[in-house]
């Protein structure tokens, strides 16, 4: 039986981040550590390669601060100290040793200076192609044992079913989001075969179904700069960016970011969107402005008296809804409400809210239950905001193993 110190289970971005820390290691080690990267897709990085919308918004200023959830306070806390004991300053050392350049927007999101996602991919790829790193394409592991000395992987490849032995494995499946990518939830059976649990899983970083009775007429209106507001299960939540309105709901950057916060209540509370396409003026200016306006067109429909202030379809809507009535309207402006019904689910969500406890696995994300078992990325129950926060918990988290592996091989744990 082939053996190895170290199987990495997944090649999406922890897994990469992790092989990749391994074979730098392993270019100056006296004691190199053998591994091999086993992945079920026919490449590595398929959801790697369309991260920010193909851009490759691969971390945030803002990740040392704030922008992770679990479902237990421990476990925000376990992820937030990861992320600044591994922070982005760190990941854009990483990816300079690799030849990609990064740079910020305005917003804090964090790109290759390309601006495209497939030359994260490539950096990762060709490095471990140049130092000829062992890495199986189209081998799913579908069987996972705890031996007296280490694992046995049973794999499945395109060459036939075979057996592997390693020391130590490290789970970077992924979540349950975006199972055209491969990540379908079903290798958190081989956690569970060992005896950890898992959380509740939902939909996160996805768009958001609502009420459409009084936003049918804006399918593909983008409301620039809108301010959404959350609330339930008593608490409120409210974020400024993009709002597009769909046949099921809303879209856009602020729900997306919204939806991580709402992910774990749509469907089981009662949520409550409100919607303010005018954040620069106030309820009373924008009254203002209604009155001046009708006196200035008294010939104008009043459902026209909008344009100039919001999308004219949008101010149709308004007036709609407000029975024409000045002040009502002006009120609806600054505060649509709309109630939400659930999200579009895993197949659209970038990301999975939930996973394998935090509480289950030491500081370097090894398992308390099977000794030699890591986890790493979005298998764990640690999920982060949009615009970068996911993908730096993917590196820190490797880090972490790295780190683990590492100090084990040394012997020094």
């Amino acid at each position: 039986m082939e053996k190895v110190s170290t199987a990495i289970i997944g090649g999406g971005a922890s897994g990469l981040f992790l092989a990749t820390l391994i074979t730098a290691y392993n270019q100056t080690a006296t004691q190199p550590i053998s591994f091999v990267l086993l992945e079920k897709n026919d490449r590595l990085g398929k959801k790697l390669s369309a991260t920010g919308n193909g851009q490759g918004n691969v971390t945030n200023l803002a990740t040392e601060q704030e922008g992770y959830f679990s479902s237990t306070a421990e476990g925000r806390s376990r992820a937030q100290t990861l992320v600044r004991k591994y922070p982005h300053t760190q990941f854009f050392e990483f990816w300079e040793k690799l030849g990609v350049l990064l740079i910020a927007d305005e917003r804090g999101r964090v790109y290759p200076a390309s601006r495209q996602a497939s030359a994260l991919t490539d950096g990762l790829r060709h490095y471990l192609t140049q130092h000829c790193a062992d890495v199986r394409l189209q081998t799913c592991v579908t069987g996972l044992k705890k031996e007296k000395q280490g694992f046995a992987l049973v794999c499945n490849s395109s060459n036939g079913v075979f057996t592997l032995a390693a020391d130590n494995v490290v789970l970077c499946t992924g979540g349950k989001a975006a199972k055209n990518f491969g990540t379908d939830g079903a290798s958190y059976a081989l956690a569970q075969g060992l005896g950890h649990g898992c959380t509740a899983l939902y939909p996160s970083l996805v768009q958001i179904k609502t009420d459409v009775s009084h936003i049918k007429t804006l399918k593909g209106i983008r409301v620039n700069d809108g301010v959404v507001t959350a609330s339930a299960d008593g608490q409120i939540l409210s974020l400024q960016g993009d709002i597009i309105f769909t046949d099921y709901g809303v879209s856009g950057d602020a729900i997306f970011r919204l939806s991580a916060f709402l992910a774990d209540k749509l469907g089981k509370a009662d949520v409550q969107l409100t919607l303010d396409f005018l954040p620069a003026f106030t309820e009373e200016e924008t009254y203002r402005v209604l009155q001046a306006k009708r006196k200035a067109f008294p010939a104008l429909p009043v459902s026209e008296l909008l344009f100039g202030i919001v999308n004219n379809q949008v101010g149709r809507a308004v007036f709609k809804r407000a029975n024409n009535d000045l002040k009502t309207a002006a009120k609806l402006v600054k505060a649509f409400p709309l109630t939400a019904t659930g999200s579009l689910g895993f197949d659209y969500a970038q990301v999975t809210k939930g996973g394998i406890p935090l509480s289950e696995t030491d500081d370097t994300l090894q398992s308390r239950i099977a000794n030699g078992v890591y986890f790493a990325g979005e298998t764990l129950d640690v999920d982060g905001a949009c615009g970068g926060f996911n993908l730096q918990w993917a590196y820190s988290s490797a880090c972490a193993v790295f780190d683990g592996i590492l100090a084990k091989t040394r012997g020094q744990v």
